[in-house]
């Protein structure tokens, strides 16, 4: 077992959750249904017509089926430690998409050697141990070819303190003007402030140069939620 071979949040393991993550970030993540398609034209920018592309925390199967929709040529190869969450992708695929498609359980490490010509990990960060960040990140870059791209988005934020604090209560705001009840919005907020190692944004900028990406670009700002593309 590897430093990475963490048991997946209990959240993706529980049937109704699952079922119910569609809903989630689309309804949770600002600017989510954009973020989406600016991710593939990152991708887009530097991959060929029949790239390959490694989706690390692909559970859910949101972008696998953008990225084969709007790239008939793509392959792609996702890896997430939850299998209820990956039957989900499967269902989303369907018949139509799942033969450009390999998904396999387990962690970024267990994914084959490539080289791929993009990587992606959306809304998973945020997840993972602060120590295990740079492991991680350097995971998806010895797996790219020179060049390749890297595109991630998650909760990053300012230090502790009343900057955090300001953005977490936007962050509540917008989800409650979205439709979530105010009990659910203290529970996810509380959920956060105590469960996830999130980064300052220089942070996470240097997690990605550590793990030996160049030319780290900020491209997606959505209240406390960040996205970066970088090289490898």
């Amino acid at each position: 077992m590897g430093p990475m071979n963490k048991p997946p949040d209990a959240v993706f393991l529980d049937p109704q959750a699952v079922a119910s993550y569609d809903e989630g970030p689309r309804r949770n993540v600002p600017g989510y249904a954009s973020l989406l398609p600016m991710t593939r034209i990152l991708l887009a920018e530097k991959m060929p017509a029949d790239g390959r592309v490694l989706v690390v925390g692909a559970g859910g199967g949101a972008e696998l089926a953008d990225f084969a929709q709007a790239h008939p040529g793509w392959q792609m190869h996702g890896v997430d430690p939850s299998g209820p969450m990956l039957d989900l992708a499967a269902r989303r695929l369907g018949p139509s998409l799942s033969p450009r498609v390999t998904l396999q359980e387990g962690y970024v490490e267990a994914a084959p050697d490539g080289p791929f010509d993009g990587a992606t990990c959306l809304l998973t960060f945020h997840f993972v141990p602060v120590a295990q960040r740079v492991p991680m990140a350097a995971q998806v870059h010895r797996r790219l070819r020179p060049g390749a791209p890297f595109v991630a988005a998650h909760l990053s934020m300012d230090e502790e303190g009343d900057a955090r604090e300001l953005w977490l209560s936007r962050y509540a705001a917008f989800i409650e003007a979205n439709g979530a009840q105010p009990e659910q919005v203290k529970m996810a907020k509380e959920k956060i402030q105590r469960e996830l190692p999130i980064l300052t944004p220089a942070q996470d900028e240097a997690v990605l140069r550590d793990a030996g990406f160049r030319e780290v670009q900020l491209f997606y700002v959505g209240f406390a939620f960040r996205g970066w593309v970088a090289y490898a």
